[in-house]
């Protein structure tokens, strides 16, 4: 069981990877006004959550104890995100505001995820 969790815990900080790769190769853009969401990163954030509940259901599971208000707080900011990026992903051009929301709030669950213990 600890091999495919961390299986899945790969393939989770693939989808962050993805997520936060696009906005920083759009930041540039984003100075400019021309920022907008690539499809990586809503393939990104759908990879996460999918990935994400993957692993909860797999530690309990496994009996390993999950923080079910940290994983709440996670999921919450992650439905922000993928609510963004999903309704915004045809945008040519996306208002600075927007987009770094998307940035912050990724980054805000990677400290999460993180710092959290």
């Amino acid at each position: 069981m600890g091999v495919l969790i961390h299986f899945i815990l790969g393939l989770h900080i693939i989808g962050i990877a993805a997520l936060l790769g696009g906005f920083v190769t759009q930041i540039k853009a984003m100075g400019r006004g021309e920022a907008r969401f690539i499809p990586a990163m809503l393939h990104g954030a759908l990879t996460m959550l999918v990935t994400g509940a993957l692993l909860v259901g797999l530690n309990q599971a496994d009996n390993q104890p999950v923080n079910n208000i940290k994983i709440g707080i996670k999921l919450a900011v992650l439905v922000v995100i993928l609510g963004l990026v999903y309704v915004k992903r045809d945008d040519e051009k996306l208002p600075a505001a927007v987009f770094g929301a998307v940035g912050g709030l990724t980054a805000a669950n990677i400290f999460i995820a993180v710092l959290w213990t």
